[in-house]
């Protein structure tokens, strides 16, 4: 069973945020949400892929989802400073999504499509 640090991830989240250009928030109209639940990727076999944050485009808008409860399942043992590095990295992530959106890129969704279909591969094995 995991510690609740809920308060200690909203106030990183908050700090991450208040380090980024808001220039970057351009069309990030959802913002950046919490949900506290832990994500499975649907695509998971055996709930084996636990998804850290998602980058959601929907007729409300675009927005950046970061799993509270997934965080707690995967890294609820970190310290601050490497539980703070591994939030930053989640959130750069799903911010270069967003990014790649605006610009008409999708290198990165690419890259993520291209580690999904390994891990499908190795579960057919």
């Amino acid at each position: 069973m995991f510690i609740d640090r809920i308060d200690e991830f909203e106030e990183i989240l908050e700090e991450l945020c208040s380090e980024i250009p808001e220039e970057l928030f351009q069309s990030l109209n959802g913002g950046v949400i919490i949900e506290e639940e832990v994500m499975y990727h649907p695509m998971s076999k055996k709930d084996d892929i636990i998804c850290l944050g998602a980058y959601k485009r929907d007729m409300l808008g675009n927005s950046i989802i970061m799993y509270y409860g997934s965080f707690m399942e995967m890294y609820w043992d970190k310290p601050g400073d490497e539980f703070k590095e591994l939030i930053k990295h989640t959130l750069y992530h799903e911010f270069t999504h967003h990014l790649e959106y605006l610009s008409g890129e999708r290198g990165l969704e690419i890259k993520d499509e291209e580690e999904l279909e390994r891990y499908i591969r190795r579960e057919n094995e």
